[in-house]
């Protein structure tokens, strides 16, 4: 299940405007900045901003685009995926990959797109 910082819940324009990097790793990060930077296996510091959309009345998604070329930096399997703002040192949200990948270092990778949906409050 997918972790989403509190600033985003507050504020969706801010997480989907916010990202700066993700992040792939072998363990789950939850939303510790430390955790991604010191165990992550690659990244890509494309632009991470994608729109906010409303859903069929119970939520909103918030896509971000998907990543044709990240930088693998270690060898293992990622398992998970974060994404971060650097700027200010938060995760901004992090979750499982659909499944796990070896990666090798020196390699690229790539990522669909993520979409993270919030449910309205009401209908949680």
């Amino acid at each position: 299940m997918a972790a989403i910082h509190d600033d985003v819940l507050g504020n969706l324009d801010a997480g989907q405007s916010s990202g700066t990097r993700l992040d792939i790793l072998a363990a789950d990060p939850g939303l510790t900045y430390a955790t991604v930077t010191a165990n992550s296996l690659g990244n890509s510091t494309a632009a991470m901003t994608g729109p906010v959309t409303a859903t069929s009345g119970n939520g909103v998604m918030i896509s971000f685009p998907a990543i044709a070329a990240g930088t693998v930096t270690n060898t293992s399997t990622a398992n998970f995926w974060a994404i971060t703002s650097t700027a200010s040192s938060k995760v901004i949200a992090s979750g499982p990959l659909s499944s796990g990948q070896a990666v090798t270092s020196g390699n690229t990778f790539s990522l669909d797109k993520v979409n993270l949906f919030i449910r309205d409050a009401t209908t949680a």
